[in-house]
């Protein structure tokens, strides 16, 4: 059972501003760009608020928009640390068993229409191979690594121990990794 959680953006200032201001800082290192990131999230969670399903709670959420802020900040100055926000985070074993899908998508900046859809195709593929998942198995990688989700709420959420979250990843990334070798990578 899913909770349904609800907004009130009225409070969000008050409940999470403090919260999100600590977890962009601690990303930017610039308090200026980190306050101006926090009421971007703001903004953005007001205009998106129609397509909030109360599936995560509120602070989840914004915190979803306020990660996609930061990898957009990283985008816009280029930066390696801008690249690191955005790698998927494929196996944690070493350092560079990460970049293993990110190696495979063309760098955002220099994108020639060909870079476009081939990045909308494998996508398409990353996400048929997805629904080829176990339901539970693919909604935990979803939340986990593309949404961005913190384990201890996904494990909330899901009502499950971290471990079984780890396990649950691990399966899921091996999985995927297979389907995508033959059904993308090798095309």
């Amino acid at each position: 059972m899913t909770p349904n959680h609800k907004l009130d953006p009225n409070h969000w200032i008050t409940l999470y501003s403090d919260y999100l201001f600590n977890y962009a800082i601690s990303r930017v290192n610039d308090r200026e760009i980190a306050q101006d990131l926090v009421s971007e999230t703001f903004l953005s969670g007001l205009k998106s608020m129609v397509n909030f399903k109360g599936k995560a709670s509120e602070r989840t959420w914004l915190t979803s928009i306020l990660k996609r802020k930061i990898i957009d900040h990283y985008r816009k100055t280029n930066s390696n640390k801008g690249k690191a926000e955005v790698r998927m985070g494929y196996s944690y074993p070493t350092e560079s068993e990460g970049d293993w899908l990110e190696e495979r998508v063309a760098d955002p900046f220099g994108k020639t229409a060909e870079d476009v859809m081939e990045n909308v195709e494998l996508g398409d593929a990353i996400y048929n191979c997805l629904s080829k998942l176990p339901e539970k198995q693919a909604r935990i990688f979803e939340l986990k690594t593309i949404t961005g989700y913190d384990t201890e709420t996904i494990c909330n959420e899901l009502n499950i121990t971290s471990s079984n979250l780890w396990v649950q990843i691990h399966r899921a990334r091996t999985a995927l990794a297979s389907c995508l070798e033959k059904n993308w990578f090798k095309a």
